[in-house]
């Protein structure tokens, strides 16, 4: 009884489907009733039974919405599951980009390292799933259903009781941030319900043959709205310039407008010609001599991609490593996005994995870039110190760029950055998720014995004073934020340090919003 009284009275009013069902499966509206009663018989709750874990029941009661340990309470019912041969069930939906092949690949990996076969079955273009059973007793044990169309689809089930996880290739709108609180899926902006999986990143490709060979940021965007039309423009041949991009519901293409055209306060050109896949818009833009697309980067096929390029003569290449550190300006975070309610153990610990070393190999198999830390030696970096050198100012200039030389020539660079939403001090939404994996290989003794620095840097809009000032201040928010993060590390086993160099080592030219947005970071350096 006092199990039943805990459970009822720690109930979370947390609202979602049958776990795992997919669009065939009943609805909350439909679902069995059942009671669950107190092993004492002094307590009882009737209700419609909305989801099952495997270890609590989530039941709709005259008191509202309520989560039960089944280890308090005997269920019955016709609609009460077996906690003997519990089978987990979750769907998952969203972008195609993750869908088709990232997340089939971890899920076989995870399945292959707990002793579990995976077995696919295809439904149709959208629609598979994978059975998973033991490699020695055959019996099943979890039902993945994966619904693959883009990320539009994917918040869209997620809102309609349709799925578990969403797989996105852009942030959270607002919008659905708003319409998913009035559902009861909790705050989906907060660090807890959306993880990183992997990096990916929009990329300007050509046709092999045609003679440009980099672009600009704010050229692409008068590319994308129509503005400049012409290949003369950028240094090519006088013709007109053909877009290609992904559907409009594509995370893809919609990431292309809150990040590229919308700080340029440009919309989208009418003249655009749209492709199901990335696979179809590469292959288009190959056959097109007068074409230019934005692809991902794990899908670019046999087209040449441009470099980025800024005024003041800094070029950046979409690369693995400038991906990683989020150097490349048009990092494109790939996302899994969680309700806040409870998912099957095997769901969790398939969450867990996919932060393991393991799955960060298969990440870098199926052609992504993972978020494994890699540590950077300064004679790999020379370009970044180059940029330093060319934007070095008079005496303080050169002394301040002496002094950060001085200091890092016999450190390393960890490949794990940390930078800020537009015109804010929080962290965007890959920072934040860079601030548990560092916090977890805190944990774990990962740098024992090491000497970690937070490094600010900044633009180079203003005071050169005030640039440092405000470096310092966010080098000391991120330890800070990486420390709390880090609850069970222990810290004494490890030297952390701040510091800062202001405007000292620029990665793009500051004329403009997105060049200034790359500058200001935090980055991480061990010795």
């Amino acid at each position: 009884m006092k199990i039943l009284r805990a459970a009822v009275f720690a109930a979370l009013p947390i609202c979602g489907p049958l776990f795992g069902q997919s669009p065939e499966v009943v609805t909350p509206e439909v679902a069995p009733d059942v009671t669950l009663r107190a092993r004492d018989a002094a307590i009882e709750l009737s209700g419609r039974l909305l989801g099952f874990d495997g270890e609590f029941y989530r039941i709709e009661t005259r008191y509202g919405e309520l989560t039960l340990d089944s280890t308090g309470v005997t269920c019955e019912g016709v609609g009460c599951p077996s906690l003997i041969d519990y089978v987990a069930e979750i769907t998952i939906s969203g972008s195609a980009t993750i869908g088709q092949v990232l997340m089939p690949a971890l899920l076989e990996s995870f399945a292959l390292r707990n002793g579990l076969r995976a077995t696919r079955t295809t439904h149709d273009e959208q629609h598979f799933g994978y059975t998973l059973t033991g490699l020695r007793d055959h019996k099943k044990v979890a039902e993945f259903s994966f619904h693959v169309t883009n990320t539009d689809e994917g918040f869209a089930d997620l809102l309609a009781n349709r799925a578990d996880i969403v797989m996105a290739l852009r942030e959270i709108r607002k919008s659905e941030i708003e319409l998913a609180k009035e559902a009861g899926l909790g705050k989906l902006d907060h660090p807890n319900r959306s993880r990183v999986l992997a990096l990916d990143a929009m990329v300007p490709i050509v046709a092999p043959a045609n003679p440009v060979q980099m672009i600009s940021v704010s050229d692409l965007a008068r590319v994308l709205s129509g503005d400049l039309n012409n290949w003369r423009a950028l240094g090519g041949v006088d013709a007109p310039i053909t877009v290609h991009l992904r559907d409009t519901a594509s995370g893809l293409s919609q990431g292309l407008e809150d990040r590229v055209l919308a700080p340029a306060n440009a919309q989208l050109g009418a003249q655009v010609v749209r492709h199901k896949s990335n696979a179809d818009l590469a292959r288009a833009v190959v056959r097109d001599p007068f074409g230019i697309g934005v692809a991902s980067f794990s899908e670019t096929g046999n087209s040449r991609a441009l470099i980025i390029a800024g005024s003041c003569d800094f070029t950046l290449s979409a690369a693995r490593r400038s991906i990683k550190t989020e150097d490349y300006p048009l990092t494109a975070p790939m996302f899994l996005y969680l309700p806040a309610r409870r998912l099957p153990k095997l769901a969790r610990d398939f969450l867990t994995f996919m932060r393991s070393p393991p799955a960060q190999i298969t990440i870098r198999r199926a052609g992504f870039v993972d978020q494994a830390p890699e540590e950077i030696s300064v004679d790999l970096q020379g370009y970044r110190f180059a940029n330093a050198i060319q934007v070095a100012q008079g005496e303080a200039g050169l002394k301040a760029l002496r002094d950060m030389t001085q200091s890092l020539r016999d450190m390393r660079r960890l490949s794990t950055s940390f930078r800020f939403e537009p015109g804010s001090t929080r962290l965007d939404a890959q920072s934040r998720s860079n601030v548990q994996q560092l916090a977890r290989a805190l944990e774990t003794g990962a740098y024992d014995g090491r000497k970690l620095v937070f490094v600010g840097f900044s633009d180079g809009q203003g005071p050169a004073e005030g640039n440092l000032a405000i470096a310092r201040k966010r080098a000391k928010a991120v330890r800070d934020a990486v420390e709390a993060a880090a609850e069970t590390a222990d810290l004494d086993r490890i030297t952390i340090e701040t510091e800062a160099y202001g405007e000292a080592m620029p990665m793009a030219c500051d004329d403009t919003s997105w060049g200034r947005q790359v500058n200001r970071r935090v980055e991480v350096w061990l010795q």
